[in-house]
C-alpha cells in the first residue's frame, strides 16, 4: 500500500507517523509545499523574541529523524489537484514542472491560512515595507529579515488573540515599543471580558499601548519627517480617529481553513467553510481522509464546530493515519483547551463560556473565585482567578477560565478541569478528585476544587436548601 499525506505540519506528519508505527511495511510519502516539515508554528513568537536561539530548534523532528521512521518526504512540492477517481495527485515540482503521484490512501492536512482583514493598503504593502502576516516558517524568515534590516523602534500589532499577545511580548523583549489594536471589547477575547482585563493590565505593566474596541482602517508609507516608516490610521470607540507612525506592522487576526484543494475534489464545506469530516476523519470521498485546521472540529459539548488547534490536529491526524490503513479509530472530540503566557501571567480556558453554553441550549451560570496556588503560610503563595461555569439544572461542569501568575501551574490546573469535562462530571464531583498536596505546591483542597465549591455554594446549595425546606413542610 502507498499512503500519501499532504501537508508537513501537525496533521499530515501525525498521520504518517501513525501509519508507519502500525505497519512498518507501508509505503508512506509526505508532500510538503515548503522545505520545513514538522516545525512548531506555535514556537515562532519565541524565536522572534530570541528565547529560541535558532530557527532550526523549532523542528519537532529533523528531516533525518522523519526519514529514519521510513517515510519519504517530497519537499517544496505543491499539490495542485486531487484526481479522486484516478487515485493520484497532480503536483508542481521544485523546478516548476508538473507530475503525478499515485496513492492507495490519501490523508489531506492542508491546514489554514491567515485572515487578511479589510484594511486599505494592506494588499499593496508587504515584508519589504515592514508589513507582515505571520503563520508559516516563510513568514517567520521574512519578519526576522525585517527586524534585522529595519531595526524597528516601534511596531503595531493588529489583533490581540493568542499569537498577537505572544508577539507583543516577543517584540517588547527585543526593546521595541509595541502598540496593540483589538476590535473587540478586551484583549484575549477567548476568555470573558473581566478576565481579559487582567491580561490587559499585564500588557500595560510592560509598556504595551493597548487600544480595544478599535480597528485599523488603513496602512500606508509615512511621509518624510515622520517618526516611522509606516503611517497607520484607525478608529477607536465612538469612531474616534486614531493614527500611529511606526516602523513595523504585524497583522495576526486569526486563520481560515485552507480547503480549496479538497472542495475542488468534491468535498463538502461545513462550519466556517472547513471541510466536513466524520469522527473517523473520512470526508465522503473514496480513499480520502482529512485532518487538522482544514476540517471541522467535533466538540464534546457543542457538536460540530470549527476550532483550529495544534493539539486537535495531532489527534485527528493520528486517527486519519490509522484508519487509512483499515483501522477503526475515532476522534474523541475537542474541548477547546487552550493556554497562553503573556509576560508574567498565564491565561487558560477549557469548555464553554456562558454565552457559548446558552447558545447550545444549556442553562449556564458562573462563579468567579480567588484561590491561592499553595498554602498561604508557605512563602510565595499567589492567587489564581478561576471562573467556573456549570449547568444550573443538572450541575454538570461546562467550562473553566483561569488567570494566574507564571509559576502558579495554571496550565496543569486547566487540564484538571479539561479531564473533568471530558468525562462529563458535575461541578460538585470536582471535590471528590484525589489530587496531590504538599504546602509548597498546593492545599488539601486544590485551587480548582475551591473554585468548584464556590460555584456549588452559590448555585447548587441554595436549590438543595429550598428542596429540604419544601420537604420539611410535609
Amino acid at each position: 500500500m502507498h499512503l500519501v499525506a499532504i501537508g508537513g505540519s501537525d496533521a499530515g506528519i501525525s498521520a504518517a507517523l501513525r501509519a508507519r508505527e502500525l505497519d512498518p511495511g507501508v509505503d508512506v510519502t509526505v508532500v510538503v509545499a515548503d522545505a520545513y516539515p514538522n516545525f512548531s508554528i506555535c514556537g515562532i513568537p519565541y524565536y522572534i523574541s530570541g528565547e529560541v536561539t535558532h530557527w532550526s530548534n523549532l523542528a519537532h523532528r529533523t528531516h533525518a529523524d522523519l526519514e529514519a521512521t521510513g517515510m519519504r518526504l517530497r519537499l517544496d512540492t505543491l499539490v495542485t489537484a486531487i484526481d479522486v477517481a484516478g487515485q493520484r495527485l497532480k503536483v508542481r515540482e521544485p523546478n516548476g514542472t508538473e507530475s503525478f503521484i499515485d496513492y492507495d490512501e490519501l490523508v489531506v492536512g492542508t491546514g489554514a491560512v491567515p485572515v487578511r482583514p479589510p484594511i486599505d493598503g494592506l494588499d499593496d504593502l508587504g515584508p519589504a515595507d515592514g508589513v507582515h502576516l505571520l503563520h508559516s516558517m516563510g513568514d517567520t524568515f521574512a519578519l526576522s529579515e525585517s527586524l534585522d534590516r529595519i531595526e524597528p523602534k516601534t511596531a503595531l500589532i493588529v489583533g490581540a488573540g493568542y499569537v498577537g499577545l505572544e508577539m507583543a511580548e516577543g517584540l517588547t523583549m527585543r526593546g521595541i515599543k509595541v502598540t496593540q489594536v483589538e476590535m473587540l471589547a478586551e484583549v484575549l477575547p477567548t476568555v470573558d471580558v473581566e478576565l481579559g482585563a487582567l491580561v490587559h493590565a499585564e500588557l500595560d505593566r510592560h509598556g504595551v499601548m493597548v487600544h480595544t474596541n478599535s480597528t485599523v482602517t488603513r496602512i500606508g508609507r509615512s511621509t518624510a519627517g515622520s517618526n516611522g516608516r509606516l503611517h497607520v490610521d484607525g478608529l477607536g470607540p465612538d469612531d474616534e480617529a486614531l493614527s500611529w507612525d511606526v516602523d513595523l506592522v504585524l497583522v495576526v487576526v486569526g486563520v481560515r481553513p485552507d480547503t480549496e484543494l479538497l472542495i475542488d475534489a468534491g468535498a463538502k464545506a461545513g462550519a466556517r467553510g472547513a471541510v466536513e469530516v466524520d469522527e473517523t476523519m473520512a470526508i465522503g470521498l473514496p480513499h480520502v481522509w482529512a485532518a487538522g485546521d482544514c476540517v471541522v472540529t467535533h466538540h464534546r459539548l457543542l457538536g460540530v464546530t470549527y476550532l483550529p488547534l495544534g493539539t486537535t490536529a495531532h489527534k485527528q491526524g493520528r486517527v486519519a493515519g490509522e484508519n487509512a490503513l483499515g483501522g477503526q479509530a475515532r476522534f474523541a472530540g475537542s474541548l477547546g483547551t487552550q493556554v497562553v503566557k503573556v509576560f508574567d501571567l498565564v491565561a487558560a480556558r477549557t469548555g464553554l463560556r456562558e454565552h457559548e453554553a446558552a447558545k447550545a441550549s444549556y442553562s449556564p451560570v458562573s462563579t468567579t473565585a480567588l484561590a491561592d496556588d499553595h498554602k498561604a503560610y508557605y512563602p510565595g503563595a499567589r492567587p489564581i482567578t478561576i471562573r467556573v461555569t456549570g449547568d444550573h439544572r443538572t450541575g454538570e461542569l461546562l467550562g473553566a477560565q483561569l488567570i494566574g501568575s507564571l509559576g502558579t501551574e495554571v496550565a496543569k490546573r486547566v487540564d484538571t478541569f479539561a479531564m473533568a469535562l471530558f468525562h462529563r462530571m458535575r461541578v460538585d464531583d470536582m471535590s471528590e478528585l484525589d489530587l496531590s498536596y504538599t504546602p509548597p505546591l498546593g492545599s488539601p483542597w486544590d485551587a480548582v476544587q475551591m473554585a468548584a465549591q464556590a460555584w456549588v455554594r452559590e448555585h447548587e446549595l441554595p436549590a438543595q436548601r429550598n428542596k429540604f425546606r419544601d420537604q420539611a413542610r410535609f
